[in-house]
């Protein structure tokens, strides 16, 4: 019983000290894919502004596909995310998307008379793209201009605001191609 009673305190002993067997290490949590750490919450900024919607315009990207709304002065306002259908500014009507998940892109600004895609539901060519799906002109109504982005599923984005060229600005709209 002597011994028991040794063997126990000084195993103890060992496991006070830190010096008992090291267990093996918990799992390793995988880093985010290409570093990215964005969510697939709205995001929305500011308000509204005289900028003018000139054009939108996509890209692909190794860990994402890319959107810019390009605008006429500064943008400062937008609001981005993800619904279950995205509408027609003023009418309402719902506009269906290709994809399994759509994303809303409202900009606090009016479109530029000069801006009318050939085909509003394919305001950009995205054929071949890893994310998106479809790019839709919903319209511009009461000073904002909205847009629909069909993504293949809900995926995280990140949204911000670059200055230039010259005194106009852009949207940018990042969707990542997986979590």
């Amino acid at each position: 019983m002597k011994a028991i009673k040794a063997g126990l305190a000084g195993a103890l002993l060992v496991a006070g000290l830190g010096l008992a067997p090291a267990l093996p290490a918990a799992a390793a949590t995988t880093a985010p894919y290409c570093g990215i750490t964005w969510g697939s919450l709205a995001d929305s900024h500011g308000s509204s502004s005289s900028a003018r919607v000139t054009g939108v315009r996509t890209g692909e990207h190794a860990c994402f596909d890319r959107l810019v709304v390009d605008l006429k002065g500064k943008v400062k306002g937008y609001d981005v995310k993800y619904v279950n259908a995205v509408r027609t500014e003023g009418q309402g009507r719902r506009v269906p998307l290709t994809g399994a998940a759509d994303l809303q892109i409202l900009v606090a600004s009016p479109a530029s008379t000069s801006y009318a895609p050939a085909h509003r539901t394919k305001a950009a060519d995205v054929t071949g793209y890893r994310t998106f799906g479809q790019v839709a002109y919903l319209g511009s109504f009461e000073g904002r201009s909205s847009f629909g982005l069909g993504v293949r599923a809900r995926l995280p984005f990140r949204t911000f605001v670059l200055d230039g060229p010259g005194t106009g600005s852009r949207l940018v709209i990042d969707v990542a191609h997986r979590w």
